[in-house]
């Protein structure tokens, strides 16, 4: 569970857990012979096999590669196909397949009618959730009517106590959501206006919560949205 430095409205604040929440699936999958089934990475071809290391034994004559493929099968290494993979990480490779170390992201920004608007470096932005200075309200609310119309979410956390004073903490906050009916902008930094960043570098979000309460229980959700819905003809009036 991740650390979150969260202010009520009151301009407390406390640092609290957020967990994520992972639906129990009902369904279980079984093998053959009534194992249970797994996940493997296989090994499908190293580079030496690929497409363009045999167009190039073949020198770009396609006829010809189709006859080496008949022939002798030279897209399969059969000492290592098929082999599972353990502890494998991600590496980048330059135009000549060769492990590079130095790499600069790029971010390419399309209007909302799909049409090309820039190319920008991208910006690793540093992790503001647990840092000194705390995640605040915006005093932005928005009915949940209209949230789920304008944002897509694409994941949710958990808010929870880790003892008897944050439970107060986070109760009276979903209480006075409860209340509202509507989810509130969270937002980092000095000013409260940037958005909530988790590792750096990751993607940034726009932080929505939602509280609800029944006796003396609570539940205090953080949805997360990196896009807004919105049609090409709106954008076009926006912009003017």
């Amino acid at each position: 569970m991740a650390n979150i430095n969260l202010t009520d409205p009151r301009k407390r604040d406390a640092v609290v857990k957020a967990e994520s929440i992972s639906p129990r699936s009902q369904v279980r999958y079984i093998g053959p012979k009534g194992g249970a089934s797994y996940t493997r990475k296989v090994l499908k071809a190293t580079v030496d096999h690929d497409y363009d290391s045999l167009s190039a034994q073949a020198k770009d004559n396609p006829e010809k590669l189709a006859q080496m493929l008949i022939d002798s099968d030279p897209e399969v290494d059969k000492e290592i196909f098929g082999r599972f993979l353990w502890n494998v990480s991600r590496v980048y490779i330059n135009q000549n397949e060769e492990v590079t170390y130095r790499i600069q992201q790029n971010e390419i920004i399309y209007t909302p009618d799909g049409k090309f608007k820039e190319r920008r470096q991208r910006v690793r932005a540093e992790a503001n959730v647990d840092s000194d200075i705390p995640l605040s309200w915006t005093g932005k609310e928005i009915a949940k009517a209209d949230a789920v119309r304008r944002y897509v979410f694409s994941s949710k956390l958990q808010i929870v106590h880790i003892n008897g004073l944050t439970y107060d903490f986070l109760y009276g906050m979903a209480k006075e959501l409860h209340e509202m009916d509507s989810l509130m902008l969270l937002g980092g930094g000095k000013k409260g206006k940037d958005p909530l960043v988790f590792r750096r570098g990751s993607t940034a979000y726009r932080g929505f919560l939602e509280g609800r309460i029944k006796d003396d229980s609570y539940i205090l959700l953080l949805h997360l949205s990196n896009a807004e819905l919105k049609s090409p003809t709106a954008a076009e009036k926006s912009n003017k």
